[in-house]
């Protein structure tokens, strides 16, 4: 798991991302906001998004390597506030696709590790010492 905190508040964490995501190009497959989704049902919670992101053309590459894979896709970068903090969580792809054992899914994993390396790259200004 990749796990590390900004100085950003979780909103302009997830600003930044989406722009990189935006500009790489990769996919915002789906933005969750689960504090906005708390508050319609009237429960207060510490921020807290996930993006998930993924591409066409690798969720055909990973449908033709292992069609039940599919389950793993889109990848998620999830984005919280705890202790005054904003944390940035990240599981590689590489790990995310380990179970499966598949060479052709492993070539996969680090093609994606390296392009998520790079979007989680944008908040390297504002990353806090661990």
């Amino acid at each position: 798991m990749i796990h590390f905190a900004v100085s950003l508040s979780v909103p302009e964490a997830a600003e930044k991302l989406i722009a990189t995501i935006a500009a790489y190009p990769m996919g915002l497959v789906a933005h969750i906001n689960g504090q906005a989704n708390c508050a319609q049902k009237g429960i207060a919670v510490p921020a807290d998004q996930i993006l998930e992101v993924f591409r066409p053309d690798y969720a055909v590459k990973v449908w033709a390597t292992d069609k039940t894979a599919g389950i793993d896709i889109p990848l998620r970068i999830h984005l919280y506030a705890e202790n005054g903090l904003t944390w940035v969580a990240h599981r590689p792809a590489s790990r995310v696709f380990q179970p499966y054992a598949n060479l052709q899914l492993d070539g996969l994993g680090s093609e994606l590790d390296a392009i998520f390396s790079q979007l989680l790259a944008a908040l390297d200004a504002w990353r806090l010492p661990s």
